[in-house]
């Protein structure tokens, strides 16, 4: 069981993607929906891994958040729905989960996520 951090500018869609964690044996520890939450919470620390949504709101992308997770050692998946963004060569090789999300792409995103 691994303790989750979501960061996902739609409501609708983190609480989706928080029963398809819990469905899957882990816990939603942490959400945020702005570059600032979640650098306070990866401070705060308390979560295993961390789901990236690309494109928050009021055009803010996930990169430094990729950034400050890689600097920590912490694991991540990215989730994107729309255009993907190239991520910065740092991140090029890490997953993506790609909307309408399923149980089984989030399970599979979670697995390659935390075998890193």
């Amino acid at each position: 069981m691994a303790n989750i951090l979501i960061v996902e500018d739609e409501p609708l869609i983190a609480m989706m993607l928080e029963d398809f964690v819990e469905m899957l044996d882990h816990s939603c520890t942490a959400n945020a929906d702005t570059v600032a939450e979640a650098q306070r919470a990866i401070k705060a620390g308390a979560f295993d891994f961390a789901i990236l949504d690309v494109n928050l709101r009021d055009g803010e992308t996930s990169w430094p958040i990729a950034d400050a997770l890689d600097d920590a050692g912490i694991p991540f998946v990215f989730a994107s729905g729309g255009q993907l963004d190239t991520p910065p060569g740092r991140h090029r090789h890490r997953p993506f989960l790609y909307k309408p999300f399923t149980l089984d792409s989030v399970g599979e995103a979670c697995a390659k996520a935390l075998e890193t």
